[in-house]
């Protein structure tokens, strides 16, 4: 049960982030936190959800302006549905609702101890960063650690800095580590293909580097820089940081210390256990994974291709992670057993402790698929994670 409603309300929220309807969607997320934390007591969840779940329908009364129905979206009927994509007939796609934005972006209203700031990357790729920064230091003489953010999507979905989860996540992180954060835009597949994303990803660090940005001059500390990713992010997190580690001098006084590898998005031609476990996962269903990694990966590439397995690829070269290994880069990985994704991790975390990668890990039980976005508690656990990572 919890599956389907949390299946309900991303697709939901997507809605309504996609349309910019901020009201409803403040109304919508504090019906969704006290139905998710209602989880472990199963009558008063039961309950619970019943009554978020009519709260919701009455909050979009006044929202059938804009379409003439809410459909719920299951993965595993309706898979490019899922993703918000139409696939045609020879094979390219369609996005028939891509997100808008203002830009520049005045500091986020709901969260008035951040302060926010937009930047462009790149004008000719669209590509641009949302500055996050704990309003306590501004005007202070402190520099805190700098984390670059990688958001998710499996390369594909229509995902912005701009989306609205992503703000509170950013946020949250920020104030608990506390850190500056930019999160980082990058271009889509399958109209822009891996290696796009590393490409774009890997452009903000030399825009970082070499930014005439006032507040990240004044408040980052850019020798304790730090890449986390979540999902497909924690996929460019992982190749950035191969690439960082073979350029470091290039990009000095930006000096990367470590990747945080959240819910990391990995695969393989050969299934694991936990894919098979949870192949109609209401979040990250199988068939879902397929078609993001055959829209992401370069054509005629399969699973097995090192933007998709990393694991093969350790395997293979034995000197690959020799200049992660001289450069000292700390790996932190993070993940639950709810996630089909798990053995991805548990395998990747193996391989990296064999060739003597400094990584540590953080697994927990139960939870879903990026399920810190959902569940304020996750989110604050997580965060102690990280900042006892990133402050080490």
């Amino acid at each position: 049960m919890l599956r389907d409603f949390t299946m309900f309300t991303s697709s939901l929220w997507n809605f309504l982030c996609r349309r910019k309807l901020r009201k409803i969607n403040v109304d919508f997320k504090k019906s969704y936190v006290k139905a998710i934390k209602s989880q472990d007591k199963h009558y008063k969840y039961t309950t619970s959800l019943h009554y978020q779940y009519s709260l919701l329908l009455a909050n979009l009364s006044n929202l059938i302006t804009m379409s003439d129905q809410i459909v719920l979206i299951d993965p595993n009927v309706d898979p490019y549905g899922y993703l918000g994509i139409i696939r045609n007939a020879d094979g390219s796609i369609t996005r028939p609702d891509l997100p808008t934005r203002s830009f520049p972006t005045p500091t986020a209203d709901h969260d008035s101890s951040v302060f926010t700031k937009d930047v462009v990357i790149n004008p000719a790729k669209d590509t641009w960063a949302r500055i996050f920064i704990p309003r306590e230091v501004v005007n202070s003489e402190d520099k805190l650690p700098l984390v670059v953010y990688f958001h998710g999507g499996g390369f594909v979905m229509a995902v912005t800095v701009d989306t609205l989860i992503l703000q509170k996540f950013c946020a949250t992180l920020v104030a608990e580590i506390p850190a500056i954060i930019v999160s980082v835009d990058y271009r889509y597949a399958p109209e822009n293909r891996l290696p796009a994303a590393y490409d774009d990803c890997m452009e903000s660090l030399h825009w970082i580097k070499n930014t005439t940005d006032d507040l990240l001059k004044k408040y980052a500390d850019f020798s304790k820089c730090f890449l986390l990713g979540t999902s497909a992010g924690g996929n460019i997190a992982y190749h950035v940081g191969l690439c960082v580690a073979g350029v470091s001098e290039q990009l000095k006084p930006l000096e990367i210390k470590g990747l945080i590898l959240h819910h990391g998005f990995f695969g393989g031609n050969e299934r694991t256990k936990s894919e098979l476990r949870l192949a109609h996962d209401k979040i990250l269903s199988l068939n879902v994974s397929d078609i993001m990694w055959e829209l992401g990966l370069p054509i005629g590439s399969d699973r097995d291709h090192p933007y998709c397995n990393p694991v093969m690829e350790i395997r293979s070269n034995e000197n690959l992670l020799d200049r992660v290994k001289i450069q000292g880069l700390k790996i932190l990985m993070i993940d639950c057993d709810g996630d089909p994704l798990i053995d991805r991790q548990i395998e990747l975390l193996k391989v990296l402790k064999e060739k003597g990668v400094q990584v540590v890990d953080s697994f927990s039980e139960g939870g879903l698929h990026g399920c810190e976005f959902f569940d304020d508690m996750k989110l604050k656990d997580m965060a102690l994670v990280v900042k006892e990572f990133v402050r080490a």
